[in-house]
């Protein structure tokens, strides 16, 4: 049990950092700007299940395609961890995280009619960083915390399904949130989980890049 309450913070901990709702909810304030209240509502509650969707079909299809387009784990790992480094950087420089959405995407959002599939819940909530952190951590969680590979599938979901009812709530109340935490907060905020997202990237380049060498060694 330890190991799995573990893994389950672990992976809730990097997927909500990559997800990044906090600093989302500026984003989902501008798009939703001329909208009236019900229909706010209604995009945040769809972009939510819709994001969460995607994610928990990555999550249980993710090692299939990487053995269907014969991708190694540590490749995906050394790749990953290279774009969720830069997503941190972003993060720590409270810029536009440009594998989530690019500014361009965010301006023409606001003419936008229906935004609850596009951009907000792909590839604002779940988009590549997102995907990659999700396959990553199924394989994790059977190779480093030798957990049963159904426990880790029910695990990340369980994980994923929090994050999105996080999501969900902080747009759902998302005037209410940014006049709570300000401006100041959502950055100091957004600049912690880029911190935590870094040091989850630079984990799994050193981890791919050493299971690579030790392959290559052996082989």
């Amino acid at each position: 049990m330890p190991s799995d309450l573990t893994f389950f913070v672990s992976v809730f901990s990097a997927i909500f950092s990559i997800v990044n709702p906090v600093s989302g909810v500026m984003a989902f304030i501008s798009i939703t700007s001329r909208m009236k209240t019900e229909d706010r509502i209604y995009v945040a509650e769809r972009s939510s299940i819709i994001a969460c969707v995607i994610a928990i079909l990555f999550s249980i299809s993710g090692i299939f395609i990487l053995d269907f387009f014969s991708i190694t784990v540590d490749s995906l790992r050394v790749a990953g961890g290279i774009l969720l480094f830069l997503v941190a950087v972003d993060m720590l420089f409270a810029r536009t995280t440009r594998e989530s959405i690019t500014s361009e995407e965010l301006s023409d959002a606001v003419q936008r009619e229906n935004v609850s599939i596009f951009p907000m819940a792909m590839p604002m909530l779940t988009g590549p960083g997102a995907i990659t952190t999700i396959i990553l951590y199924v394989q994790k969680g059977s190779d480093e915390f030798a957990i049963n590979p159904n426990t880790v599938n029910l695990l990340v979901i369980a994980a994923i399904l929090l994050t999105f009812v996080i999501t969900f709530l902080i747009f759902r109340f998302s005037d209410y949130f940014s006049r709570v935490v300000g401006m100041t907060g959502i950055m100091v905020m957004t600049r912690l989980m880029g911190l935590f997202l870094g040091a989850i990237a630079v984990g799994f380049i050193s981890d791919g890049i050493w299971n690579i060498y030790r392959l290559k060694l052996l082989g």
